[in-house]
């Protein structure tokens, strides 16, 4: 974590591991276009823990994309991910500025988190996401591939507290474990990233 100049604590970590997973990811063919084993495997997230919102997400210097996404009305756009719900719209984007949600601290710490009730955490409670998007509970774990780089995460997330538990957390490190197999499959074959039918 850092400070500004002002002394308030950062929401985003510092994430030294940036340009590493950058090159790595662009060697993989991953997070630059969504993807339709990604967009699958979201929907299979929700399916399992129940949560309205689920992402495959590739993390860079600059921005979260969401190679993965399911969503309860099945829509997504290019556009900012907070303006849409702002909105009020049903789109929800595949980018997200790195200082909003809780996937950065998932890669940075490499390990899963759960946020039942985001608003117990003084430390999560002020994210962007919490006013703009509405979020109130977050299930995250980091997908390290075999080069023991953290690529990004697979989470969900809910506009209601959820009681995750520890059956949640097994849950989701056991997903995330199942996605980087299905990377170093993809590597191994020589197969990159899917083209998807998604704009």
């Amino acid at each position: 974590m850092t400070y500004d100049p002002t002394g308030h604590l950062l929401l985003t970590p510092v994430d030294r591991e940036a340009p590493m997973r950058v090159r790595r990811l662009r060697q993989l063919g991953l997070g630059e276009r969504p993807d339709q084993a990604f967009d699958e495997f979201a929907r299979k997230l929700a399916e399992v823990t129940g949560a309205p919102y689920s992402m495959v997400n590739f993390i860079d210097e600059n921005r979260q994309f969401f190679a993965g996404l399911h969503t309860p009305a099945g829509t997504h756009s290019g556009s900012d991910l907070g303006a849409a719900a702002a909105s009020g719209g049903a789109e929800v984007s595949r980018f997200m500025a790195r200082d909003h949600g809780y996937c950065p601290h998932v890669v940075v710490r490499r390990k899963a988190l759960v946020l039942e009730d985001v608003c117990d955490y003084p430390r999560f409670a002020g994210n962007p996401v919490v006013d703009e998007i509405g979020i109130r509970s977050y299930l995250g774990a980091p997908l390290i591939d075999r080069t023991g780089i953290a690529l990004g995460t697979i989470c969900v997330v809910d506009t209601e507290p959820r009681p995750w538990g520890r059956a949640g957390l097994e849950t989701i490190k056991t997903l995330a474990a199942e996605l980087v197999d299905q990377i170093h499959r993809r590597e191994d074959s020589g197969v990159q990233s899917l083209p998807s039918d998604s704009p």
